[in-house]
């Protein structure tokens, strides 16, 4: 997984702490914003699978702590929705100032409806979505005790609530806030792509609340029911499975661009297409097989591939487990695998004259498993270094190479 941790400021200067879920093996092609449900927080194991769903498609996302929660600064007691409400526009300031402003925006349960709220405020973001998330932010007081708010009319500063097995503290401004924001009052004027993902079956969060939502949203709009879910998409779900529908659903929206490996065009055994924009992201062609190499960003690429000599060293360590499956097969030895190591360096040695030159060193360490005599194991050994690459590269190689446009 391809992660960064972040830092930025809430609008009070408060630190707050997030991560950026990069795509693996290609480039970002666009960043979106997740949005944790109501006390809850980035790193649940339901959000990581739904951000890979969607970095498989080349969409970058950002997911962090509202404040007071998790890993970021401040007194959850201290804040209310608009201050979530806040905190996402923050996070996409962020984006905006470091990489690119995000142009989708998920949410899940009051997550998904603070993330309709700043959508409002934020005119780069072409799509959204909600995964079980309330039609008003006043249904939080369903999950607030009766008499807890009967303490706080009668003036009492803050009171303790359970959520989740969690104590959490809130104050009266909080229960003003979450019903001084009304969700139908704008939700038909946002007038941008909407996909509502909902539960038939969540018991915190029932389905007439999805009703209302799609009632009350502008085309064009879109519902996918996930059934069977419950309302923290624990059971009956696969989550990376919700964060592909997005991905599929939001693919025109966003102008995504399927990739296309130019490489493939090429007649040749293997080929390699690089432009002058993509620095080290080259597209390659690898017998039947398209792929991406790179190099490392120390070395001034972006790593979204294997560098040079790291297919150099694959292949030698693929060739020489072939080999010996084949060899074993072949004596009817009882091999059950076989893991083989390689590094490479450069490395000094004198050349006879008093001068010192670079030679390519290769280490190779060979792991075999199976029940097998100490004589068929030293007779694999040296069978491994028989395989084709490794006899290539302790052989003289010429090389042609000729122009041909």
């Amino acid at each position: 997984m391809n992660l960064k941790t972040v830092n930025f400021k809430n609008k009070n200067g408060e630190e707050l702490t997030g991560r950026i879920q990069f795509p693996e093996g290609q480039p970002t092609q666009c960043y979106a914003i997740f949005a944790h449900c109501f006390t809850c927080g980035k790193n649940l194991k339901v959000i990581k699978e739904i951000c890979s769903g969607l970095t498989v498609l080349g969409i970058a996302v950002l997911r962090f702590d509202f404040t007071g929660l998790g890993q970021s600064e401040g007194d959850f007691e201290n804040t209310n929705f608009s201050h979530d409400v806040e905190d996402l526009v923050e996070a996409s300031k962020f984006l905006e100032d470091n990489y690119a402003a995000p142009t989708l925006i998920v949410g899940h349960s009051l997550g998904g409806t603070a993330a309709l709220f700043a959508t409002k405020k934020l005119s780069n973001i072409k799509a959204v979505v909600t995964i079980a998330s309330p039609s008003q932010p006043s249904h939080v007081e369903k999950l607030i005790k009766s008499n807890i708010k009967e303490e706080l009319d009668e003036g009492q500063d803050s009171v303790l609530i359970n959520i989740g097995g969690r104590d959490f503290k809130i104050k009266q401004h909080f229960l003003k806030d979450i019903k001084a924001n009304d969700t139908e009052s704008f939700l038909g004027d946002l007038k941008i792509p909407y996909l509502i993902l909902h539960s038939p079956q969540d018991k915190i969060v029932g389905i007439q609340n999805a009703e209302e939502l799609y009632k009350w949203a502008h085309h064009p709009k879109s519902f996918i029911s996930l059934d069977k879910s419950d309302h923290l998409l624990n059971q009956n779900i696969d989550a990376s499975y919700i964060g592909n529908l997005i991905g599929n659903w939001a693919y025109n929206y966003l102008e995504l661009s399927k990739f296309k490996n130019e490489a493939l065009e090429s007649e040749s055994q293997s080929a390699a297409t690089l432009k002058k924009e993509d620095k080290f992201t080259t597209q390659l062609k690898v017998g039947d097989f398209q792929m991406i190499g790179d190099e490392p960003e120390d070395h001034g690429g972006s790593n979204y591939g294997p560098a040079p000599y790291d297919l150099l060293t694959a292949s030698l360590a693929e060739c020489t487990a072939m080999t010996l499956h084949v060899y074993a097969r072949h004596k009817k030895w009882k091999l059950e695998e076989v893991k083989v190591h390689v590094s490479h360096e450069k490395i000094k040695v004198e050349d006879g004259e008093g001068k010192t030159q670079k030679q390519d060193k290769f280490k190779k360490q060979i792991e075999i498993f199976g029940e097998l005599d100490e004589t068929q194991r030293k007779r694999l050994h040296e069978i491994g270094e028989r395989c084709p690459i490794h006899k290539t590269l302790n052989s003289e190689v010429k090389i042609s190479s000729e122009l041909v446009n």
